[in-house]
């Protein structure tokens, strides 16, 4: 999909504050209404936008641990896979999951309320799954960056 720099102020807006109103969001880029939500609308349906949310503070939340688990399973086998897939799409403790390169298989960010309930994850959760052969674990000290927004440049 082609974007034009109406597009690019539009997704780097929505990024920002998605609950602005159109008519807000029209007026802080330059564009009339019917224009802004026409754009949007593209940008939705071409697959952009794939949805709204609202930012949760973890520690608001009681969640005082955060943890980075790399992970690597037994085999590679397709019923291994997808043993290990099916119990990242279950547990609301991960909250991120990436296939890697390297000498790990998985990437886990995984959140608990204090540093016992994330061993207590790994121990009983993680590892009694049957299909991890081992795993690492880093424990985050402080965030110093967090961001949802992507970066939305010309080119690349």
């Amino acid at each position: 999909m082609e974007l034009d720099e109406f597009d690019r102020k539009i997704l780097r807006h929505l990024q920002r504050e998605g609950k602005i109103g159109l008519n807000d969001l029209a007026k802080s880029i330059g564009l009339s209404s019917s224009p802004c939500w026409r754009r949007v609308k593209r940008l939705q349906e071409g697959g952009l936008i794939t949805g709204y949310a609202a930012i949760l503070d973890p520690k608001a939340l009681g969640l005082h641990a955060l943890a980075y688990l790399h992970v690597s399973l037994v085999d590679h086998a397709e019923e291994t896979i997808e043993t290990f897939d099916q119990f990242v799409q279950a547990e609301d403790q991960i909250v991120e999951c990436c296939s890697i390169t390297g000498s790990n298989d998985y990437l886990l960010k995984v959140f608990a309320n204090d540093p016992e309930g994330l061993e207590r994850f790994i121990m009983h959760r993680v590892l009694r799954l049957g299909v991890v052969r081992s795993s690492h674990t880093n424990f985050v000290l402080r965030r110093t960056k967090f961001s949802t927004v992507l970066p939305v440049h010309d080119t690349y």
